[in-house]
């Protein structure tokens, strides 16, 4: 199926996210059902796997969402880059044969939003450089859609926030760019997605947000492209790290809004959120999923560890994988779990944080040491030890991530859309 909407996409002259959109709001309009387009951040193999699984089972379209810390041209966290990411999924969905709808995107694409440009602070035209060959070589691997959010500036004064003309400028420049590659070398349409919700210069104040949209119309205008126009533009909605409460009267005003554009409004931190119901109902495009899926799959390893000690106890292997204090390790070591403090948190001292904090900081940093060689051969041990005794390891962690998954495939009214999508 997936092909057969890539070629109808391409025959209306239109990018596959796009074509899909249309298709959703002709159905909408038809049966009076609103729905949301779920993006899993793809931050390891087993999410990538478990998103496929449930797409499969909810016969729904499913969206991958690939900060450059996850992929990018020097590999990222995952160990992937542009191309491998996309040759992965191709494999897992055909290993499973599905069919249906697969998105793959650029998720926070911009100048120091890949960690390693802040922490050596790059100067301004590295990055954006870095990221303009990032956008070259996902459209070049098959990407979809490209998010720009050229929305931080680590040479303003602390506390200052990036005037919205140059967040306009800097977004019609990496799209120009990324569009001139595209049609020079032949490649499909792509989507684009704008904005952020973040506090260091959101789109979340209605004044701002209609600056955004004007400039960015009489900017793409300039550089001859009417004819390119975001799907996607992210909207602070109530969610954020630490809140999971969902604000469908602000997401309203923000759809009515962004509707008179064009364009439809993306909500990101949806992990966890107490109301997933009410994004489709107020409207809402799409929503990114992401740290959730990784908390969800550290319960996995963990239950699985729990089998494993029982085992041992019992006498029925001889050495534990040692998973749990493994993976802490790694992930105390990696000083990751940094990025995520306070400023009032010490971030030298992981074990002066609250036992509840220290299990939220290794839950949330763990995505960035599933690749970590000591990590692999203890998740390798344990799988090992399992499965000697016949306990399917793959069952388990795989139902702790997709059991999450389905809350977002039911909530955002995507179960069997993709039958309907042809």
């Amino acid at each position: 199926m997936d092909q057969n909407l890539r070629t109808a996409a391409k025959a209306n002259n239109t990018s596959l996210l796009e074509y899909i959109l249309d298709r959703m709001a002709s159905l909408a309009q038809e049966t009076g059902i609103k729905r949301t387009l779920f993006a899993a951040c793809p931050n390891s193999i087993a999410v990538i796997r478990a998103s496929l699984n449930a797409a499969k089972r909810n016969n729904a379209p499913i969206k991958f969402a690939a900060t450059l810390n996850q992929v990018d041209i020097n590999k990222g966290y995952t160990g992937m880059d542009q191309f491998d990411f996309v040759q992965t999924i191709k494999q897992e969905a055909r290993r499973i044969n599905y069919t249906g709808a697969v998105i793959v995107a650029v998720d926070h694409g911009g100048p120091w939003l890949k960690d390693i440009q802040k922490q050596e602070n790059w100067p301004y035209q590295k990055a954006m450089d870095w990221v303009k060959k990032s956008f070259e070589a996902a459209v070049e691997a098959g990407y979809d859609m490209i998010h720009v959010d050229p929305t931080v500036d680590v040479t303003l004064p602390k506390g200052e926030i990036i005037d919205t003309r140059t967040v306009a400028e800097r977004t019609v420049e990496l799209i120009a760019s990324t569009e001139q590659f595209r049609r020079e070398n032949g490649f499909p349409r792509i989507a684009y997605e704008v904005g952020t919700e973040e506090v260091h210069g959101g789109l979340a104040d209605m004044n701002v947000f209609n600056q955004f949209f004007e400039l960015l119309q009489k900017g793409l205008k300039e550089k001859g492209l009417e004819d390119v126009w975001p799907c996607f533009v992210v909207g602070k909605v109530g969610t954020d790290l630490h809140t999971t409460l969902f604000d469908p009267q602000v997401a309203k005003q923000l759809v009515a809004v962004a509707g008179k554009y064009g364009s439809l409004i993306k909500g990101h931190y949806s992990d966890g959120v107490d109301n997933p119901e009410d994004y489709p109902l107020s409207g809402m495009g799409a929503a990114n999923v992401g740290p959730e899926f990784t908390e969800r799959e550290y319960d996995g390893l963990m239950e699985l560890a729990q089998i494993e000690k029982q085992l041992f106890s019992e006498r029925k292997i001889v050495k534990k994988s040692n998973m749990k204090e493994v993976l802490w390790q790694a992930v105390i070591n990696s000083n990751r779990w940094q990025k995520w403090l306070s400023e009032d948190e010490d971030p030298k001292e992981f074990y002066k944080n609250t036992p509840q904090r220290q299990l939220w900081l290794v839950k949330t940093g763990a995505r960035y040491i599933w690749e970590n060689d000591a990590v692999k051969v203890a998740r390798q041990t344990l799988y090992e030890n399992v499965e000697s005794w016949g306990i399917k390891p793959e069952n388990i962690l795989m139902a702790h991530i997709e059991q999450a998954m389905d809350k977002y495939f039911h909530r955002f009214n995507l179960v069997n859309l993709n039958e309907q999508l042809e």
